[in-house]
């Protein structure tokens, strides 16, 4: 679980779920076990009080500092730098509230601080009816997640929909069921992609952009030297270079508040004659680079046709 740290690095072990999910046990047994703990001084964050405690007088427990929060306003970067900086602290463990904001925590952590990892557990048994009454909750956690871990799996959960429940949110975490018996199973179910990325064009239907945004979002480098064609909204901005334009669509990823527009930066020489607001169909070669738009390097599309289009049928992109 532990990476090698930099000298610099002051590591962050972040633990997300709601209560009774498994928290508070997997991080006693994570402290509880040398190769993770070797007696480095840690500081354990907890914001949620649940029916298991920590023992502070537990052997693993003499380098582990406790400091607990009631309330996510009290988690402020100058509390946490002093927290640190009192308890000599090498790295931080959060066990963080389920029902808190994750922004909240990623606002309060000072910029030098690096998540090292970020676990979301959940009860199998209750997790999809959490993700029904409190869809945006859920969905923050397992989009920022890199692992998943659903526990008290019984030979009747319906593993499909946890599955189902991560990878509409993110294609990249790890997904593991923690059986009653304490047996642990991964998840290696395989996901095609709805499109083709082997074809000459790569062909983005419109059901399926979301997907593609967030594919190329998290896998970039895969997507280098394709010819790919989307339909999206045209946005122009007279700050940036007159050969860059912004073509994307709006994406919902859990509820109509956190509908969002995600595009990407596009080159072509005929972007002054575009007009923002227009429906475009644009076939483009991909190249990770630089560019103003993104400030740091991403996924630019060299424009070959920018087209007149029809808005699709549904002008709000989902996860299906």
């Amino acid at each position: 679980m532990a990476k090698q740290q930099d000298e610099q690095e002051f590591p962050v072990y972040l633990f997300t779920g709601f209560l009774e999910s498994g928290k508070t046990k997997f991080i006693k047994e994570t402290l509880a076990d040398p190769k993770f703990n070797a007696g480095e001084k840690t500081l354990l964050v907890v914001c949620e009080e649940g029916i298991e405690e920590y023992e502070e007088d537990q052997p693993y427990m003499g380098n582990v500092t406790v400091v607990t929060y009631n309330d996510p306003s009290e988690m402020t970067e100058e509390r946490l730098q002093a927290k640190a900086k009192r308890s000599g602290a090498e790295r931080m463990i959060v066990e963080y509230n389920g029902m808190w904001n994750l922004n909240d925590f990623f606002l309060a952590m000072p910029a030098e601080w690096i998540i090292y990892q970020l676990m979301f557990f959940a009860d199998a048994n209750t997790i999809l009816n959490y993700n029904t009454n409190m869809r945006q909750l859920v969905a923050e956690k397992i989009q920022a997640c890199d692992m998943a871990v659903f526990n008290r799996v019984s030979p009747d959960t319906d593993k499909d929909a946890l599955h189902r429940l991560v990878r509409q949110l993110s294609r990249g975490a790890n997904i593991i069921y923690e059986h009653r018996d304490g047996t642990i199973e991964y998840d290696e179910v395989e996901d095609p992609l709805p499109f083709d990325l082997n074809a000459p064009v790569v062909e983005i239907e419109d059901r399926d952009y979301a997907l593609f945004f967030r594919d190329i979002s998290e896998e970039p480098k895969k997507y280098e030297g394709k010819t790919v064609r989307f339909k999206g909204i045209i946005a122009k901005d007279d700050r940036i270079p007159k050969n860059l334009f912004v073509a994307g669509r709006h994406i919902m990823t859990c509820c109509e508040a956190d509908i969002a527009y995600n595009g990407f930066a596009c080159v072509w020489e005929g972007a002054p004659s575009l007009k923002s607001y227009d429906w475009r169909l644009i076939t483009a070669t991909v190249k990770i680079e630089k560019c103003a738009i993104y400030k740091q390097k991403g996924p630019v599309f060299y424009a070959q046709s920018v087209e007149l289009c029809p808005e699709p049928e549904q002008k709000v992109a989902t996860f299906y």
